[in-house]
């Protein structure tokens, strides 16, 4: 798949707000810092389309990102953070679910996890989630650069062990400055939006 297009289309707090073209869209969360900016940005080839910053819990909304006029990315606000208060957090939370519940458009989540460490409760809590809703998920397992050749394969078996993928469900080792695992994401989309 080439990108040829890619733009932030739509900023969302509620239903109302989502696109109605039925295009097929793609859900990316994760702790906050996990990665996702840079992994919309490695993914759709652009340098700055989602903003990556030092401080995590920046991104507040859904965030629908228009790729090729085909399909949307979306990023939603990351979990997990302790310098959100609870209320926000709650907000966050309902925000997702409501996006969740009834949006036929959803083709799979991709569910970004940090592989340098074993993935936490919120990781496990979040895919859990995601399959009460039946929704297919692949595992991104992110930063995968900062992680030694030794070290990989023990990374590699603490994600699978924690997670216990179900059948259809996979994991991507990905990396955003050696672009491990681009092709393979954008495999999954392409072959979801024929």
């Amino acid at each position: 798949m080439v990108i040829k297009e890619a733009n932030l289309d739509i900023v969302a707090t509620r239903r109302s707000q989502y696109p109605d073209d039925g295009k097929p869209e793609f859900l990316l969360v994760g702790r906050s810092n996990v990665g996702k900016s840079s992994f919309i940005n490695s993914i759709l080839s652009r340098n700055n389309l989602a903003y990556t910053s030092s401080n995590p819990g920046k991104t507040q909304t859904l965030n629908f990102y228009g790729v090729n006029n085909s399909f949307y990315l979306i990023d939603v606000p990351g979990y997990g953070y302790a310098n959100v208060d609870k209320k926000t957090q709650a907000k966050f939370g309902m925000m997702i679910e409501e996006y969740l519940e009834k949006r036929d458009q959803l083709k799979r989540v991709f569910l970004l996890v940090d592989f340098r460490h074993t993935p936490t409760e919120d990781d496990l809590l979040m895919y859990n989630f995601l399959k009460y809703y039946n929704i297919p998920v692949t595992v991104v397992a992110t930063k995968a650069d900062k992680v030694g050749g030794s070290k990989k394969e023990k990374c590699l078996r603490d994600t699978l062990k924690t997670f216990d993928l179900v059948v259809g469900d996979d994991l991507v080792v990905f990396s955003s400055v050696t672009r491990l695992g681009v092709k393979e994401v954008l495999k999954k989309i392409e072959d979801l939006t024929k």
